[in-house]
């Protein structure tokens, strides 16, 4: 399968809330989570993505469901575009509402897309496969010395979110980043009958 083919599968998928197939892409910080979101709402035909960082804040590393529930989940279950107010990381404030529509596919990305809170919600859920220490490294390097200390305190936080809320264990799918693209694999919430490898390279492409 390419990418094309797993978003044919995702968008086939029945509703899982109202009429969106929601899709939470989750993993450590630094995993990749955005890049690979992104190139699968491109997929998609351009799927519209919720970061989480936007619902987040230096106040709630991790105890924004109720936020996210109010703004986003509950009117995307009626069949209306939500609104919610991204949150500016430098200005330590919320900033003017944003909309994120009820489209057929919506995807979810961020640290805690698959807590326990939202996967009643899900059409599928997806891990980003790379371990933590990797995944710090990577993230430390992408925002460079002055979030040195941001990351000092991100990194309890987010090992307190996983161990109380661990959300690899229900994952249906696994994704892989290899230096030729991305491998998905059945994950640990998936069934039995999900089979063997999900999606493989396909050739020359450069994507996948």
């Amino acid at each position: 399968m390419t990418i094309h083919d797993l978003a044919a599968r995702l968008r086939g998928l029945p509703p899982s809330l109202g009429p969106v197939r929601l899709i939470a892409v989750d993993g450590h910080a630094g995993s990749g989570k955005s890049t690979f979101a992104g190139r699968l709402a491109h997929a998609l035909g351009g799927a519209p993505v919720l970061h989480l960082d936007d619902i987040a804040s230096h106040e709630q590393l991790f105890a924004w469901t109720g936020r996210l529930l109010t703004q986003v989940i509950e009117p995307l279950a009626r069949g209306e575009d939500a609104l919610y107010a991204p949150y500016d990381w430098r200005a330590r404030a919320f900033g003017a509402p944003r909309r994120l529509p009820a489209a057929p596919v919506v995807l979810f990305e961020g640290v805690g897309a698959g807590r326990r809170a939202l996967r009643p919600h899900l059409a599928r859920l997806l891990w980003m496969e790379l371990p933590r220490q990797e995944s710090w490294a990577r993230g430390r390097r992408r925002d460079g010395a002055e979030q040195q200390e941001f990351w000092h305190g991100w990194t309890g936080a987010e090992r307190a979110h996983f161990a109380a809320d661990p959300s690899r264990p229900h994952a249906d799918l696994l994704v892989l980043q290899r230096p030729e693209g991305y491998e998905v694999l059945p994950g640990p919430g998936a069934p039995p009958a999900a089979g063997p490898d999900v999606t493989q390279g396909d050739g020359p492409s450069p994507m996948w």
